[in-house]
């Protein structure tokens, strides 16, 4: 069920006929460049506002809304960009690419990347940074404006070569490792897993009942371990590890008493 609601969302972001919600944000990341997009980037739009010195009041309420409800749902059930690198993953494995073990102690390069790229940068230079160089804006907007629109194609220099470079590098590391973007890189991913512990629907573990057979970790798409994966801000809150086939450790959504 969450593939088919994976790719209805990608459908959907991208949808013409839903053009009226251009000034909507989106509940995950997706670029506002894009030709065929129907919303707007929240990281975009933050770093917009950061670089006015103005607040986005409707944006961190509809952020902290989705938080509330649901925690990093949305990377997991409506992101176009991490339903690419679970394919990309599944690729790598049908190709017999092992799986880099790459630990999750690392997860702390999103709150870096939020602080410089979003944040500090802009702040500073004036400029948007981290669409200057996101992966997902390249894969959505520079590539296909740059094939499509002659006048960028001449323009297009060592900056959109260093882009495209380190879409790449994302496109390489996701056929050996899942979800490296949304692991390491991801601001807005970071954002919402700050709700994820207390959201109004959010996963269950019984400790108790844990064997701590990792049979969760080879489900999980950003590489967590039960107890204290589920829940975690890194958590993305897919279910996949509510069929923990044991002890049924894992109880699924759950609304706090």
């Amino acid at each position: 069920m969450r593939r088919r609601v994976q790719i209805l969302s990608a459908m959907a972001a991208n949808l013409p006929a839903l053009s009226f919600l251009r000034c909507c944000p989106y509940p995950f990341l997706h670029c506002h460049a894009c030709p065929l997009a129907i919303g707007a980037c929240p990281v975009g739009v933050l770093q917009h506002f950061v670089i006015l010195r103005r607040l986005p009041l409707y944006l961190v309420g509809a952020g902290a809304a989705v938080a509330a409800l649901w925690g990093r749902a949305s990377c997991a059930f409506l992101c176009p960009f991490g339903l690419l690198q679970e394919w990309l993953r599944e690729l790598g494995d049908r190709l017999g690419l092992a799986e880099l073990p790459i630990s999750n102690r690392a997860t702390w390069t999103r709150w870096i990347v939020l602080a410089v790229l979003v944040l500090g940068l802009p702040v500073l230079l004036r400029e948007p940074w981290f669409c200057k160089l996101c992966p997902n804006g390249t894969l959505l907007a520079g590539i296909p404006l740059v094939i499509t629109d002659p006048g960028l194609r001449s323009l297009a220099g060592t900056m959109f070569l260093a882009k495209v470079g380190l879409l790449a590098a994302v496109i390489g590391l996701a056929l050996v490792a899942k979800r490296p973007f949304c692991r390491f890189a991801c601001p807005f991913g970071a954002l919402l897993g700050l709700g994820n512990r207390a959201a109004l629907f959010h996963l269950e573990v019984d400790r108790e009942r844990c064997t701590g057979c990792d049979e969760c970790r080879d489900r999980c798409p950003m590489d967590l371990t039960l107890p204290g994966g589920a829940g975690s801000p890194g958590c993305i809150q897919c279910r996949q590890c509510t069929v923990c086939p044991a002890v049924r450790a894992v109880r699924g959504w759950k609304r706090p008493d």
